[in-house]
Protein backbone atom coordinates (compact mmCIF):
# COMPACT_ATOMS: atom_id res chain seq x y z
CA UNK A 1 0.00 0.00 0.00
CA UNK A 2 1.60 3.31 -1.20
CA UNK A 3 2.18 6.00 1.50
CA UNK A 4 2.38 9.29 0.77
CA UNK A 5 2.78 12.85 1.48
CA UNK A 6 -0.23 15.45 1.32
CA UNK A 7 -0.57 17.53 -1.05
CA UNK A 8 -3.27 19.74 -2.63
CA UNK A 9 -3.11 18.45 -6.45
CA UNK A 10 -6.42 20.09 -6.98
CA UNK A 11 -8.33 23.46 -5.76
CA UNK A 12 -11.07 22.85 -4.37
CA UNK A 13 -12.98 25.35 -5.26
CA UNK A 14 -12.76 24.14 -9.15
CA UNK A 15 -14.96 21.41 -7.93
CA UNK A 16 -18.73 21.30 -9.13
CA UNK A 17 -20.83 20.66 -5.74
CA UNK A 18 -20.80 18.54 -3.08
CA UNK A 19 -18.60 15.61 -2.75
CA UNK A 20 -20.04 11.92 -3.07
CA UNK A 21 -18.12 8.61 -2.79
CA UNK A 22 -20.33 5.88 -3.52
CA UNK A 23 -18.93 2.39 -2.83
CA UNK A 24 -19.39 -0.96 -4.51
CA UNK A 25 -19.58 -4.19 -2.43
CA UNK A 26 -17.34 -6.88 -3.56
CA UNK A 27 -15.25 -8.32 -0.77
CA UNK A 28 -11.59 -8.36 -0.49
CA UNK A 29 -12.07 -5.89 -3.23
CA UNK A 30 -12.47 -3.28 -1.63
CA UNK A 31 -8.79 -2.80 -0.76
CA UNK A 32 -9.52 -0.72 -4.16
CA UNK A 33 -11.77 1.62 -2.55
CA UNK A 34 -9.44 2.50 0.20
CA UNK A 35 -7.06 3.52 -2.02
CA UNK A 36 -9.58 5.59 -3.72
CA UNK A 37 -9.80 7.63 -0.74
CA UNK A 38 -5.93 7.46 0.36
CA UNK A 39 -5.94 9.98 -3.21
CA UNK A 40 -8.77 12.06 -2.33
CA UNK A 41 -7.45 12.31 0.94
CA UNK A 42 -3.81 13.73 -0.15
CA UNK A 43 -5.72 15.90 -1.96
CA UNK A 44 -7.34 17.27 0.50
CA UNK A 45 -11.10 16.60 -0.48
CA UNK A 46 -12.79 15.02 1.93
CA UNK A 47 -16.61 13.87 0.81
CA UNK A 48 -19.56 15.39 2.17
CA UNK A 49 -21.05 12.16 1.51
CA UNK A 50 -20.27 8.85 1.48
CA UNK A 51 -22.89 6.00 0.31
CA UNK A 52 -21.72 1.96 0.84
CA UNK A 53 -22.90 -1.41 0.40
CA UNK A 54 -21.14 -4.33 2.06
CA UNK A 55 -17.72 -3.73 1.98
CA UNK A 56 -18.33 -0.20 0.52
CA UNK A 57 -20.60 0.26 3.84
CA UNK A 58 -17.74 -0.84 5.71
CA UNK A 59 -15.18 1.36 4.31
CA UNK A 60 -17.53 3.80 4.58
CA UNK A 61 -18.05 3.40 8.34
CA UNK A 62 -13.80 3.29 8.66
CA UNK A 63 -13.98 7.00 7.29
CA UNK A 64 -17.14 8.23 8.45
CA UNK A 65 -16.68 6.93 12.05
CA UNK A 66 -12.97 8.45 12.78
CA UNK A 67 -11.17 11.90 12.32
CA UNK A 68 -9.71 13.27 9.44
CA UNK A 69 -6.28 12.23 10.97
CA UNK A 70 -7.26 8.79 11.93
CA UNK A 71 -9.28 7.76 8.72
CA UNK A 72 -6.28 6.49 6.79
CA UNK A 73 -4.62 4.76 9.86
CA UNK A 74 -7.73 2.89 10.31
CA UNK A 75 -8.50 1.71 6.99
CA UNK A 76 -4.76 0.47 6.59
CA UNK A 77 -5.77 -1.75 10.86
CA UNK A 78 -8.73 -2.81 9.30
CA UNK A 79 -6.91 -4.32 5.91
CA UNK A 80 -4.20 -5.41 7.81
CA UNK A 81 -6.70 -7.41 9.95
CA UNK A 82 -8.51 -9.38 7.39
CA UNK A 83 -4.65 -9.87 5.75
CA UNK A 84 -4.56 -13.31 5.38
CA UNK A 85 -0.93 -15.16 5.13
CA UNK A 86 -0.73 -18.30 3.64
CA UNK A 87 1.58 -21.30 4.77
CA UNK A 88 3.10 -21.81 1.47
CA UNK A 89 4.41 -19.15 -1.22
CA UNK A 90 4.94 -20.32 -4.50
CA UNK A 91 6.74 -18.62 -7.56
CA UNK A 92 5.36 -15.86 -9.21
CA UNK A 93 4.26 -18.25 -11.87
CA UNK A 94 2.18 -20.38 -9.53
CA UNK A 95 0.30 -17.01 -8.61
CA UNK A 96 -3.57 -18.12 -9.55
CA UNK A 97 -2.77 -21.44 -7.46
CA UNK A 98 -1.64 -18.93 -4.41
CA UNK A 99 -4.81 -17.31 -4.99
CA UNK A 100 -6.92 -20.89 -5.10
CA UNK A 101 -5.14 -21.88 -2.01
CA UNK A 102 -5.41 -18.70 -0.13
CA UNK A 103 -9.87 -19.09 -1.37
CA UNK A 104 -9.66 -23.05 -0.03
CA UNK A 105 -8.15 -21.50 3.74
CA UNK A 106 -11.09 -18.62 3.59
CA UNK A 107 -13.32 -21.03 2.99
CA UNK A 108 -12.56 -23.62 5.07
CA UNK A 109 -11.57 -21.35 8.14
CA UNK A 110 -13.25 -18.27 7.53
CA UNK A 111 -11.04 -14.40 7.54
CA UNK A 112 -9.25 -13.43 10.85
CA UNK A 113 -11.27 -10.45 12.37
CA UNK A 114 -14.06 -10.85 9.56
CA UNK A 115 -16.26 -14.12 9.51
CA UNK A 116 -15.99 -17.87 10.82
CA UNK A 117 -17.65 -21.12 9.82
CA UNK A 118 -20.96 -21.75 11.57
CA UNK A 119 -20.12 -25.55 12.06
CA UNK A 120 -23.90 -26.22 12.58
CA UNK A 121 -25.29 -24.87 9.35
CA UNK A 122 -23.65 -28.08 7.77
CA UNK A 123 -25.88 -30.48 9.75
CA UNK A 124 -28.65 -29.90 7.03
CA UNK A 125 -30.48 -27.75 4.82
CA UNK A 126 -33.82 -28.41 6.79
CA UNK A 127 -31.86 -27.75 10.05
CA UNK A 128 -33.64 -25.09 12.43
CA UNK A 129 -30.49 -22.87 13.29
CA UNK A 130 -32.72 -19.73 13.69
CA UNK A 131 -33.45 -16.49 11.42
CA UNK A 132 -30.13 -14.72 12.77
CA UNK A 133 -27.65 -17.41 12.71
CA UNK A 134 -28.92 -18.94 9.53
CA UNK A 135 -25.67 -18.80 7.36
CA UNK A 136 -22.55 -20.74 6.62
CA UNK A 137 -20.48 -18.49 8.59
CA UNK A 138 -20.46 -16.22 11.57
CA UNK A 139 -19.90 -12.27 11.27
CA UNK A 140 -18.97 -11.94 14.97
CA UNK A 141 -15.72 -10.72 14.58
CA UNK A 142 -16.07 -8.43 12.08
CA UNK A 143 -18.69 -7.17 14.99
CA UNK A 144 -15.58 -6.76 17.18
CA UNK A 145 -13.59 -5.09 14.64
CA UNK A 146 -15.65 -2.55 13.57
CA UNK A 147 -16.74 -1.45 17.60
CA UNK A 148 -12.99 -1.33 17.81
CA UNK A 149 -12.20 0.71 15.04
CA UNK A 150 -15.32 2.94 13.68
CA UNK A 151 -16.50 5.35 16.89
CA UNK A 152 -20.52 5.25 15.45
CA UNK A 153 -21.60 7.84 17.75
CA UNK A 154 -19.29 10.43 15.25
CA UNK A 155 -20.46 8.45 11.99
CA UNK A 156 -24.29 9.45 12.80
CA UNK A 157 -23.35 12.96 13.59
CA UNK A 158 -23.22 13.29 9.58
CA UNK A 159 -19.87 14.93 9.12
CA UNK A 160 -19.43 13.13 6.52
CA UNK A 161 -22.98 12.53 6.05
CA UNK A 162 -22.85 8.45 5.55
CA UNK A 163 -25.67 6.23 4.36
CA UNK A 164 -25.61 2.08 4.30
CA UNK A 165 -27.93 0.16 2.11
CA UNK A 166 -29.47 -2.90 2.76
CA UNK A 167 -32.16 -5.34 1.28
CA UNK A 168 -34.94 -5.97 3.43
CA UNK A 169 -35.56 -9.93 3.16
CA UNK A 170 -39.52 -9.90 3.63
CA UNK A 171 -40.47 -7.64 0.90
CA UNK A 172 -37.24 -7.43 -1.06
CA UNK A 173 -37.61 -3.33 -0.68
CA UNK A 174 -33.95 -1.45 -0.52
CA UNK A 175 -33.05 0.48 2.20
CA UNK A 176 -30.52 2.98 2.97
CA UNK A 177 -30.21 3.47 6.87
CA UNK A 178 -28.68 7.26 6.66
CA UNK A 179 -27.09 9.60 8.75
CA UNK A 180 -29.80 12.20 7.71
CA UNK A 181 -32.58 10.66 9.32
CA UNK A 182 -31.72 8.37 11.81
CA UNK A 183 -28.45 7.37 14.56
CA UNK A 184 -26.30 3.85 12.65
CA UNK A 185 -24.74 1.53 14.71
CA UNK A 186 -22.15 -1.54 14.03
CA UNK A 187 -25.28 -3.29 12.92
CA UNK A 188 -26.77 -1.64 10.21
CA UNK A 189 -22.83 -1.75 8.83
CA UNK A 190 -23.45 -5.82 9.23
CA UNK A 191 -26.62 -5.30 7.44
CA UNK A 192 -25.31 -3.78 4.79
CA UNK A 193 -22.65 -6.96 4.54
CA UNK A 194 -24.71 -9.95 5.15
CA UNK A 195 -24.89 -11.62 2.07
CA UNK A 196 -26.62 -14.83 1.83
CA UNK A 197 -26.15 -17.83 1.99
CA UNK A 198 -22.48 -17.08 3.52
CA UNK A 199 -23.91 -14.55 6.44
CA UNK A 200 -26.94 -14.78 8.76
CA UNK A 201 -29.38 -11.72 7.96
CA UNK A 202 -28.64 -8.94 10.27
CA UNK A 203 -31.99 -8.16 12.57
CA UNK A 204 -32.67 -4.09 12.61
CA UNK A 205 -35.83 -2.67 14.84
CA UNK A 206 -37.05 -6.17 14.63
CA UNK A 207 -36.87 -6.79 10.47
CA UNK A 208 -34.03 -8.57 8.94
CA UNK A 209 -31.93 -7.48 6.60
CA UNK A 210 -29.31 -8.30 4.18
CA UNK A 211 -26.41 -7.32 1.92
CA UNK A 212 -27.97 -4.63 -0.71
CA UNK A 213 -25.91 -5.77 -3.35
CA UNK A 214 -28.42 -8.54 -3.48
CA UNK A 215 -30.83 -5.59 -4.85
CA UNK A 216 -28.21 -2.74 -5.49
CA UNK A 217 -24.80 -3.48 -5.35
CA UNK A 218 -23.74 0.04 -6.59
CA UNK A 219 -26.36 2.77 -5.00
CA UNK A 220 -25.87 5.53 -7.25
CA UNK A 221 -29.62 6.03 -7.07
CA UNK A 222 -29.45 7.45 -3.67
CA UNK A 223 -28.30 10.48 -5.05
CA UNK A 224 -30.64 11.22 -7.71
CA UNK A 225 -33.14 10.61 -5.30
CA UNK A 226 -32.37 13.32 -2.63
CA UNK A 227 -34.17 15.40 -1.54
CA UNK A 228 -33.52 18.46 -1.93
CA UNK A 229 -30.90 17.57 -4.79
CA UNK A 230 -27.68 19.23 -4.74
CA UNK A 231 -25.08 19.98 -7.74
CA UNK A 232 -22.70 17.00 -6.94
CA UNK A 233 -19.16 15.53 -7.94
CA UNK A 234 -19.54 11.57 -7.63
CA UNK A 235 -16.86 9.08 -7.19
CA UNK A 236 -18.54 6.06 -8.71
CA UNK A 237 -16.18 3.60 -7.35
CA UNK A 238 -16.21 0.20 -9.19
CA UNK A 239 -15.41 -3.55 -8.36
CA UNK A 240 -16.78 -5.90 -11.09
CA UNK A 241 -15.95 -5.25 -14.42
CA UNK A 242 -19.22 -4.76 -16.39
CA UNK A 243 -17.34 -5.05 -19.83
CA UNK A 244 -15.37 -8.37 -20.16
CA UNK A 245 -13.96 -11.01 -23.29
CA UNK A 246 -15.82 -13.92 -23.97
CA UNK A 247 -15.29 -16.75 -21.98
CA UNK A 248 -13.51 -19.98 -22.89
CA UNK A 249 -13.34 -22.09 -20.21
CA UNK A 250 -15.35 -23.01 -17.62
CA UNK A 251 -13.34 -20.71 -14.94
CA UNK A 252 -13.80 -17.84 -17.27
CA UNK A 253 -17.69 -18.38 -17.47
CA UNK A 254 -17.17 -18.09 -13.30
CA UNK A 255 -15.32 -15.31 -13.39
CA UNK A 256 -17.42 -13.69 -15.97
CA UNK A 257 -20.79 -14.04 -14.65
CA UNK A 258 -19.78 -12.88 -11.04
CA UNK A 259 -18.89 -9.67 -12.88
CA UNK A 260 -22.02 -9.04 -14.49
CA UNK A 261 -24.38 -10.15 -11.82
CA UNK A 262 -22.40 -7.80 -9.27
CA UNK A 263 -21.32 -5.06 -11.82
CA UNK A 264 -25.34 -3.94 -10.87
CA UNK A 265 -26.67 -2.79 -14.48
CA UNK A 266 -24.86 0.48 -14.06
CA UNK A 267 -24.63 1.91 -17.33
CA UNK A 268 -28.85 0.86 -17.79
CA UNK A 269 -28.64 3.12 -14.64
CA UNK A 270 -27.18 6.00 -15.32
CA UNK A 271 -28.53 6.88 -19.04
CA UNK A 272 -32.00 6.27 -17.10
CA UNK A 273 -30.98 9.10 -14.66
CA UNK A 274 -29.38 11.10 -17.91
CA UNK A 275 -32.95 10.91 -19.52
CA UNK A 276 -34.93 11.77 -16.59
CA UNK A 277 -32.24 14.97 -15.23
CA UNK A 278 -32.48 16.37 -18.75
CA UNK A 279 -35.80 16.80 -18.60
CA UNK A 280 -35.64 18.42 -15.34
CA UNK A 281 -33.40 20.67 -16.71
CA UNK A 282 -35.70 21.56 -19.95
CA UNK A 283 -38.85 22.03 -17.82
CA UNK A 284 -36.62 24.59 -16.13
CA UNK A 285 -35.81 26.01 -19.09
CA UNK A 286 -39.31 26.06 -20.51
CA UNK A 287 -40.41 27.38 -17.24
CA UNK A 288 -38.37 30.60 -17.27
CA UNK A 289 -39.93 31.59 -21.01
CA UNK A 290 -43.40 31.42 -18.96
CA UNK A 291 -44.95 34.89 -18.65
CA UNK A 292 -44.86 35.71 -15.15
CA UNK A 293 -48.70 35.35 -15.18
CA UNK A 294 -49.26 32.19 -15.98
CA UNK A 295 -45.77 30.91 -13.43
CA UNK A 296 -48.20 32.20 -10.52
CA UNK A 297 -51.19 29.87 -11.40
CA UNK A 298 -50.98 27.51 -8.71
CA UNK A 299 -51.08 24.55 -11.30
CA UNK A 300 -48.34 25.28 -13.42
CA UNK A 301 -46.36 26.12 -10.11
CA UNK A 302 -46.83 22.52 -9.35
CA UNK A 303 -45.57 21.07 -12.63
CA UNK A 304 -42.51 23.90 -12.60
CA UNK A 305 -41.77 21.87 -9.39
CA UNK A 306 -40.87 18.87 -11.44
CA UNK A 307 -37.52 21.17 -12.83
CA UNK A 308 -34.12 21.12 -11.52
CA UNK A 309 -30.95 22.81 -12.47
CA UNK A 310 -28.50 20.57 -10.39
CA UNK A 311 -25.78 19.37 -12.59
CA UNK A 312 -24.47 15.67 -11.26
CA UNK A 313 -20.76 14.72 -12.55
CA UNK A 314 -20.04 11.05 -12.21
CA UNK A 315 -16.31 10.23 -12.09
CA UNK A 316 -16.41 6.34 -12.81
CA UNK A 317 -12.89 4.75 -10.93
CA UNK A 318 -12.81 0.50 -11.72
CA UNK A 319 -10.98 -1.55 -10.53
CA UNK A 320 -8.05 -3.80 -12.43
CA UNK A 321 -8.83 -7.28 -13.40
CA UNK A 322 -5.01 -8.34 -11.91
CA UNK A 323 -3.29 -11.21 -14.06
CA UNK A 324 -4.22 -14.12 -11.93
CA UNK A 325 -7.68 -13.03 -11.23
CA UNK A 326 -10.73 -15.92 -11.39
CA UNK A 327 -13.98 -15.71 -9.86
CA UNK A 328 -12.82 -16.61 -5.73
CA UNK A 329 -11.03 -12.92 -6.38
CA UNK A 330 -13.98 -11.28 -3.76
CA UNK A 331 -12.06 -13.72 -1.33
CA UNK A 332 -8.50 -12.76 -2.06
CA UNK A 333 -7.34 -11.30 1.49
CA UNK A 334 -3.61 -12.30 0.43
CA UNK A 335 -1.45 -9.27 1.29
CA UNK A 336 -0.19 -8.97 -2.63
CA UNK A 337 -3.90 -8.72 -3.45
CA UNK A 338 -4.93 -6.18 -1.41
CA UNK A 339 -1.62 -4.73 -2.22
CA UNK A 340 -2.19 -4.56 -5.30
CA UNK A 341 -5.66 -3.25 -5.51
CA UNK A 342 -5.54 -0.70 -2.79
CA UNK A 343 -2.03 0.72 -4.84
CA UNK A 344 -4.21 0.90 -8.02
CA UNK A 345 -7.39 2.66 -6.46
CA UNK A 346 -4.32 5.19 -5.45
CA UNK A 347 -2.70 5.78 -9.07
CA UNK A 348 -6.27 5.72 -10.82
CA UNK A 349 -7.41 8.61 -9.01
CA UNK A 350 -4.56 10.51 -8.40
CA UNK A 351 -4.53 10.51 -12.46
CA UNK A 352 -8.49 11.58 -12.82
CA UNK A 353 -7.65 14.71 -10.08
CA UNK A 354 -4.86 15.34 -12.51
CA UNK A 355 -7.17 15.58 -15.34
CA UNK A 356 -10.22 17.15 -12.93
CA UNK A 357 -12.15 16.35 -16.20
CA UNK A 358 -15.30 18.15 -14.48
CA UNK A 359 -13.61 21.39 -15.28
CA UNK A 360 -15.03 22.92 -18.52
CA UNK A 361 -17.94 23.79 -20.59
CA UNK A 362 -20.73 21.31 -20.74
CA UNK A 363 -24.53 21.13 -22.90
CA UNK A 364 -26.95 23.32 -20.57
CA UNK A 365 -29.44 20.65 -20.77
CA UNK A 366 -27.00 18.07 -19.05
CA UNK A 367 -28.30 17.26 -16.37
CA UNK A 368 -25.80 13.88 -15.54
CA UNK A 369 -22.18 14.67 -17.10
CA UNK A 370 -20.28 11.08 -17.04
CA UNK A 371 -16.49 10.54 -16.65
CA UNK A 372 -14.87 7.58 -17.76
Amino acid sequence: MQDRTSSSDIAVSTLPGQVVLVLQGGGALGSYQAGVYQALHEASIEPDWIIGTSIGAINASLIAGNTREARLGRLREFWKRVEQNPLFHFHEALEAFTERLSAWSAVAHGIGGFFAPNPIAHVGESFPLGADRAGYYSTAPLQATLEELVDFDLASRGRPRLSVGAAHVQTSQMRYFDTRHCALSVKHVMASGALPPAFPAVRIDGELYWDGGVLSNTPTEAVFDDNPRRDSLIFSVHLWNSHGPEPATMADVFNRQKDIQYSSRIATQIARQDQIHRLRHVIKELAARLPEAARDDPRVRELMSYGCQTRMHIVRLQAPQLKSETHTKDIDFTAAGIAARWNAGYAHTKEVLARAPWVGEFDPLAGVIFHE
